[in-house]
């Protein structure tokens, strides 16, 4: 089951009735906006007892293509790099 924000947002304001609605979307809209620009930045994002993003460089290659076996150059790209803490993760593959 996939997370969607409006599901996050209404877990949220039935846990926590004392919030607006419109502040909890404007919290999560801030937070997930601040995590996008420090992976931009280059930054490490970590939530602690969660899960840690960091950004990675895949440096430049020559490559092929299976089928053809035609030689590639692939240009540098950024890609994100997520682990999930420990606890986390014993609470995921525990059996319900």
């Amino acid at each position: 089951m996939s997370v969607v924000k409006s599901d996050l947002i209404k877990e949220l304001s039935d846990n926590y009735p004392n919030f607006i609605r419109k502040d909890l979307i404007k919290l999560i809209d801030i937070t997930i906006d601040e995590m996008q620009n420090a992976l931009k930045r280059g930054e490490r994002v970590e939530l602690r007892d969660i899960f840690t993003i960091e950004p990675r460089i895949q440096k430049a290659r020559v490559s092929r293509n299976p089928k053809t076996n035609e030689k590639i150059n692939t240009p540098e790209k950024k890609t994100v790099l997520m682990k999930i803490s420990k606890v986390w993760s014993k609470k995921i593959n525990e059996k319900v």
